[in-house]
């Protein structure tokens, strides 16, 4: 993995927070494990084509996550959705350089996320319906999601750095 690639990524992060006017949402994650991903889709027609037009994230995950999610928004501006879907885990990742064995599934649960949101617009669910995999809820954002495990004993806090 390229590190300096990674601490531009994480410096720099694109498109995080949740989109209230997206066309599809999509999640992947357990909050059990607290490893999720949920991404946003907004497209608009262009040359007489539907693509996307932008995308957002929210990663409660380590900082490989984040970038990868980071890095996918920027990558599938523009894209149909047969060209997004095409797009693999390594693809989307590709610009950190080859990620270490544990960090693989960082780019499989960003590549998840992206299939749902593609696959939950295809089906009409449009927003909230792209819950996959471990499934996390269907709420708004993704701290919504973590509260819905059925769990009291702890709290979840967020610090978002500006």
């Amino acid at each position: 993995m390229d590190e300096t690639a990674l601490q531009h990524a994480l410096t720099s992060t694109q498109n995080l927070g949740e989109m209230p006017d997206a066309d599809a949402v999509g999640t992947v994650g357990s909050p059990d494990c607290g490893d999720m991903v949920r991404l946003w889709i907004k497209y608009k027609e262009k040359d007489g084509r539907k693509v996307i037009d932008k995308a957002s994230f929210q990663s409660f995950g380590c900082q490989t996550a984040i970038a990868v999610a980071s890095i996918a928004t920027e990558l599938i501006r523009g894209k149909t959705k047969a060209e997004a879907l095409a797009m693999s885990a390594e693809d989307l990742s590709k610009p950190l350089g080859s990620l270490p064995p544990m960090k693989i599934h960082c780019g499989q649960m960003v590549e998840g996320a992206l299939r749902a949101a593609l696959e939950a617009e295809s089906k009409g669910q449009g927003e909230g319906g792209g819950e996959t995999r471990h499934q996390a809820g269907q709420s708004g954002t993704l701290a919504d999601a973590l509260n819905l495990s059925g769990k009291t004993q702890g709290k979840v806090k967020i610090i978002l750095n500006s």
